[in-house]
């Protein structure tokens, strides 16, 4: 099948018919998508997606066969230039963590607006990171429990106290916009403490950001 080149292809992963057709009915009023395929479960969407090679998968968890956090795990490693982002009813702790560690561009809720979703997946499609702020404050929520349970951050990795209330602000899925705007610093400020962030940690982009503070809880900061 010969793709849209000019368009975000996307393909749908939902087990109920009628939110799938929601959706397409949603993103064919876009005329920068274009919906390649929809499927039933994980199985299929890892299949569709090796066939066509999507620009975004719309991934629901609880899928039949193969569920949406081993699906992505799949697509997300033989096909890194597929973002998959999650959509789904679920904004329990355990489900958010092991999608962010499975791979996932975006975690959002079935509960946000239309615009909102193609926002995301305009987002999500240009390689950026999008996480529900309902989903980001769980996530600092965890970070925030996990530094209390087990004590200092036990790692080599040194943040300064700016650099800590950077990451949790991107924790909360700001932009760099928006973190200048509320502590009162310019974008460039934003941007060199993030470039330092990523660098003493180790990874390129907000959303292994996260998961490393997730991991070594160095998002505890006293906003």
């Amino acid at each position: 099948m010969a793709l849209p080149k000019d368009k975000i292809t996307i393909v749908i992963a939902d087990d109920h018919p009628l939110i799938r057709e929601g959706i397409r009915k949603i993103l064919e009023l876009e005329s920068g998508f274009q919906v390649i395929a929809e499927v039933q479960n994980g199985q299929e969407a890892v299949e569709v997606a090796r066939q066509y090679v999507p620009d975004v998968v719309l991934m629901d968890i609880n899928l039949p066969v193969l569920n949406g956090i081993e699906a992505t795990k799949i697509i997300r490693r033989e096909l890194p230039q597929t973002n998959v982002l999650a959509l789904t009813i679920h904004d329990d702790e355990e489900y958010i963590i092991e999608l962010l560690r499975s791979g996932v561009s975006g975690y959002v809720l079935k509960d946000i607006r239309a615009e909102e979703l193609v926002q995301a997946i305009y987002q999500v499609a240009q390689g950026y990171q999008v996480i529900h702020p309902g989903v980001a404050q769980k996530v600092v929520d965890y970070i925030q429990k996990k530094e209390v349970a087990t004590g200092p951050p036990k790692t080599n990795i040194v943040l300064t106290e700016r650099e800590r209330e950077i990451l949790i602000h991107v924790s909360l899925g700001k932009s760099n916009r928006e973190i200048a705007r509320d502590l009162y610093i310019s974008e460039k400020t934003v941007k060199n403490h993030l470039t330092n962030i990523f660098r003493k940690i180790g990874v390129s982009d907000r959303t292994r950001a996260v998961l490393y503070a997730l991991k070594h809880g160095l998002g505890g900061v006293n906003l």
